[in-house]
């Protein structure tokens, strides 16, 4: 594969310009049709969560391709679904530079990127010009200059413009680079949010003609009666799907690494483990309500089977494709549908 070549030269760029010249790289690669050349094929493995056929259990996670400007090439590596986003209402920079860092030792990731995007609109006006119709998520959030207490109003306003263009919304309240977000994971701020969405829903089920389902993605750094508290609240408000998790706040995993003071989320190696946990209480507690998305520390085939046994259906990656490649994606696809079932 060619991704072990490219990635030392990758490497000793910026990590933000690297992601920026990965994107360019996959889209060049995509229309002049040679990224099967570069990528190794996946096999068929259909699953259906949330209503939804899905080519294959793996998937691409948000934060990726914020804009939605990359969807045809990146389903060109074999994915059963891609996540755009997150979005906001209004386009926004984000937190100042450097916001990335890499903690190559760990195979992680810190990033206080802050939903830098262009905004609802011009990511629906991209993805009205896609070719591929694989299964599209787009992930909403709210603006930083956004009171907390007005968040309702943003996830409304992007699931309004975006909900004809989804096969399913993802609702982003555990990032940990938007000030007080993650305060919405919690009791009557959780129950709120959720109200107001599936009231939305039903209006533009109704508006639109289909049905598109709802996803909440949830932080990894939840104790056990939290864990319980928005299982139960997802039950009851009939939340469609599950995302666990979003990256870390914790650097137990890197501690005394030179980044690990750098403010914001941690992802990759060192949230695996982390990751499948939540998953596991989280599992225990739906009792297959709902299905869940896992996603966090996906760096081999033997990753994404544990997030199916410890009770995911589906699996999204992203900081794992920085470390290895394409090839990711097709050994996490042959993993879980080799697996041998307990």
């Amino acid at each position: 594969m060619l991704y072990p070549l490219l990635r030392p030269l990758l490497f000793k760029l910026d990590p933000e310009k690297a992601h920026e010249l990965t994107l360019r790289s996959l889209d060049l690669t995509h229309r002049l049709h040679l990224m099967r050349l570069a990528t190794p094929a996946t096999i068929a493995a259909p699953v259906t969560a949330m209503g939804i056929q899905f080519a294959n259990p793996v998937g691409l996670a948000a934060g990726l391709d914020k804009n939605g400007a990359h969807i045809d090439a990146l389903f060109d590596l074999g994915f059963g679904f891609i996540e755009i986003g997150t979005v906001t209402p209004r386009a926004q920079s984000g937190n100042d530079k450097p916001r990335m860092f890499r903690v190559v030792e760990h195979q992680g990731i810190i990033n206080r990127m802050g939903f830098n995007n262009l905004g609802v609109d011009a990511l629906v006006e991209n993805v009205r010009h896609r070719r591929n119709r694989g299964v599209l998520g787009i992930n909403i959030g709210k603006n930083a200059a956004t009171p907390i207490e007005r968040a309702a109003d943003d996830y409304l306003a992007c699931m309004d413009k975006v909900y004809q263009h989804a096969d399913y919304i993802a609702v982003n309240i555990s990032s940990p680079n938007t000030k007080n977000l993650r305060q919405l994971q919690q009791g009557d701020e959780l129950s709120s949010l959720l109200n107001a969405l599936k009231t939305r829903q039903q209006m533009l089920a109704d508006r639109h003609g289909r049905y598109v389902p709802l996803a909440v993605k949830i932080a990894p750094d939840l104790d056990a009666s939290q864990i319980a508290q928005i299982a139960r609240q997802l039950v009851e408000h009939r939340i469609d799907g599950v995302i666990a998790g979003n990256t870390t706040l914790s650097r137990e995993e890197i501690a005394g690494h030179r980044h690990a003071a750098e403010a914001g989320g941690l992802s990759g190696k060192p949230l695996t483990a982390r990751s499948t946990a939540l998953i596991q209480q989280l599992a225990m507690e739906l009792d297959g309500a709902l299905p869940i998305i896992g996603v966090g520390g996906i760096l081999c085939g033997r990753d994404a089977t544990d997030k199916i046994a410890a009770g995911a259906t589906l699996v999204q990656l992203y900081s794992g494709l920085v470390y290895r490649g394409p090839e990711l994606v097709a050994e996490s696809v042959r993993a879980i549908a080799t697996r041998t079932h307990p």
